[in-house]
């Protein structure tokens, strides 16, 4: 398909075409002629999470209610999986299964999600999926920048009217920014939580100094149970304690977009499938609006649920994370599994433990943008981050 300059779009010099510079997430926008609106629409140059809710869900979270708080606008939360799993999926394919029955049933005329490319398993390809073929060929997680939107100039082009995203909250946010220029009839938006992506080159070094066998890791999660668990081609799982971490190693890997992000819940999307509030083994689901509603009742039929639930106390865990993150700090393996095996047994679980991912990754990141970058502090971290981070004493 030949692409043609949009109409509204003004020439920007080459210098420019990454206006968040070092804080670029990738998130495919610069990549098009919708750069024209970058400016608005970053989510690190121009940080408007609450007005984009008010926008999509018809208010802003609640700051006074703890799980709108930290979960941000909802209708429903819960845990699920579903019944026959997919084959392959980095979980039970829930979010394959919903993209294939709104393609399938006529809701959708296309699906924006990210393959891999031939020679790469992790190297993300964004597609606009016209196939349940194409979309499964996107399941299991690509945890690299991955340029989802540079897909949208497509989408206008081809004329589709009605389209499905599945994204992360960088691109979310953009998306949500520009989604009245996108000329369409429906959107809808799945999300992921997402924290902590890096570059090609950051992963393999993340895996080189993590794992046993980092050619062989098909895919890997930071899970529940204080384990990253890699998963191999040969179906074995390695499991490698947090606190176990290169982290002097590793400390830098990240983008500094992830480590200015603030919305780990992915707070703009219709539905939101992940993990961390769930038991282990589970996904944990937020139904934001009627749309995600919507996209849920599809699937009622394919999977078995159970509310959330909560148990323990994150803030010592919390506090006590922030100064070894900050100094790097990585114990001997053996301490490592047992520390990792005392708080699996006695630490937050379920929604308690998604706060306590959500602290230790705001107090850090809240760290990292006021050294960096104390100019964008006070309009950069919203609100109700900043309330989260009060509840810690942070080194300077």
């Amino acid at each position: 398909m030949t692409l043609v300059p949009h109409k509204k779009a003004k020439a920007l010099k080459p210098s420019s075409r990454r206006p968040a510079k070092e804080l670029c997430s990738e998130c495919g926008l610069c990549d098009t002629y919708y750069i024209h609106y970058v400016k608005e629409a970053c989510a690190f140059i121009n940080q408007q999470i609450p007005n984009l809710e008010e926008q999509t869900h018809g208010r802003s979270r609640d700051l006074e209610q703890s799980d709108d708080l930290y979960f941000g606008v909802h209708q429903d939360m819960m845990a699920a999986r579903k019944t026959e799993p997919i084959p392959g999926a980095q979980w039970t394919g829930i979010v394959s299964t919903i993209a294939i029955e709104m393609l399938t049933r006529g809701m959708v005329e296309g699906v924006v999600c990210v393959q891999n490319t031939e020679d790469d398993r992790f190297q993300p390809k964004p597609i606009i999926a016209t196939t349940p073929e194409e979309i499964l060929a996107a399941k299991v997680n690509k945890p690299t920048l991955s340029p989802n939107l540079s897909v949208l100039e497509l989408v206008e082009q081809s004329g589709m009217k009605r389209l499905l995203v599945i994204g992360v909250g960088c691109q979310i946010q953009a998306l949500r920014a520009v989604e009245k220029k996108l000329g369409l009839e429906k959107l809808y938006v799945l999300g992921t939580p997402c924290t902590d992506n890096v570059t090609r080159a950051g992963l393999q070094k993340f895996l080189d100094t993590t794992s046993r066998s980092p050619e062989t890791v098909v895919y890997y999660e930071f899970m529940q149970d204080f384990n990253v668990h890699f998963k191999h081609e040969d179906g074995s799982t390695e499991l490698v304690p947090f606190f176990g971490l290169k982290t002097n190693q590793l400390k830098d890997v990240f983008a500094p977009s992830c480590l200015s992000c603030f919305d780990y819940v992915n707070s703009l999307a219709d539905l939101v499938v992940g993990y961390m509030g769930a038991p282990f083994g589970w996904q944990w689901i937020v139904v934001r609006n009627d749309r995600g509603q919507e996209m849920l009742d599809l699937v009622q039929d394919k999977i078995e649920t159970q509310p959330v639930t909560s148990k323990g106390d994150r803030h010592q865990a919390v506090q006590q994370s922030i100064p070894a993150y900050d100094k790097a700090v990585t114990l001997p393996m053996w301490a490592a599994k047992l520390m990792g095996v005392v708080i699996e047994k006695i630490g937050p679980k379920g929604l308690e433990y998604a706060r306590f991912s959500i602290d230790s990754h705001f107090t850090r990141n809240y760290l990292y943008v006021k050294r960096n970058h104390p100019e964008k502090l006070e309009q950069h971290v919203p609100d109700y981050a900043k309330r989260i981070v009060s509840q810690y004493k942070l080194p300077e």
